[in-house]
């Protein structure tokens, strides 16, 4: 590991994040590889999607970036610098995670999404949340913002809470925005607008997006492919489909052969 360098900053206005030649083995794991040789990019502003089957390595992955863990072989980059040099709290201030499970607690709504950042203003508030597509649900309950919520969010639709999860990570004005299957309970309309959405409220935002829906990716930027930890693809959706059999093997078994779509014919 890198001495620690005090000087070592990310930069105030954007952050890529790159692996290099990346591998991890879990504690006790007996040198079995969770990782082994990832190598891929994703740039301020761009959406870079993440796919595989279960226990492809994909949580793994992105579980490095705000050093939950540290890999074991490789460097990974946040803003050109060795994330390893940078002061952990400082790291962690810039990246912001909205995970598989929606954490809510009894509360408001406008308490809730504080807890992303305890000083932000009801202004703050409402444009992560109209960013999450969650402003107009938030309107028509009969408190607004001061909606209480039972533990959990029992009060709650799947999808609801999901955007009230996304606007609390968005609340944090992140740079770097992972979210871990975290879209699953979303129609696809509103879905799409949601990441519509994403797009224009942080045009610099580096975006790591894990799905198990196709449907879900099918417009990032590009797509990184794993398979028992190794990328073996990274493209758009229609070069993924002409050039990776395991991308290939994921669409077909959710659309069908022969309902496959392609980016054009959408």
């Amino acid at each position: 590991m890198p001495p620690p360098a005090p000087s070592a900053a990310i930069s105030a206005a954007a952050a890529g994040v790159s692996f290099e030649d990346v591998g991890f083995s879990y504690e006790g794991s007996g040198g079995e590889r969770a990782l082994s040789g990832v190598t891929l990019a994703c740039e301020p502003g761009e959406t870079l999607a993440i796919v595989g089957s279960t226990g492809a390595g994909k949580s793994t992955l992105v579980s490095l970036v705000p050093r939950l863990y540290d890999q074991t072989e490789g460097v990974l980059r946040i803003g050109g610098v060795d994330h390893r040099q940078l002061d952990v709290s400082v790291l962690r201030e810039k990246v912001a995670i909205v995970p598989q499970r929606t954490v809510l607690f009894t509360g408001t709504i406008a308490d809730n999404l504080r807890w992303g950042d305890e000083t932000a203003s009801q202004s703050d508030l409402e444009a992560a949340a109209a960013a999450a597509c969650a402003h107009e649900f938030i309107m028509t309950l009969q408190g607004g913002y001061d909606t209480m919520l039972g533990q959990g969010g029992v009060n709650l639709s799947g999808g609801q809470k999901q955007r009230l999860s996304i606007a609390r990570a968005l609340i944090r004005r992140p740079q770097i925005l992972i979210l871990d299957d975290c879209t699953s309970a979303l129609d696809a309309v509103t879905e799409s607008k949601v990441k519509a959405a994403l797009k224009a409220y942080g045009s610099k935002l580096t975006c790591l997006l894990i799905a198990q829906r196709i449907s879900s990716v099918i417009d990032a930027d590009r797509i990184a492919v794993l398979d028992d930890g190794r990328l073996v693809g990274l493209g758009t959706h229609d070069e993924l489909l002409l050039g990776c059999a395991v991308y290939r093997d994921i669409c077909r078994s959710q659309f069908g052969e022969e309902a496959i779509p392609h980016v054009s014919g959408i």
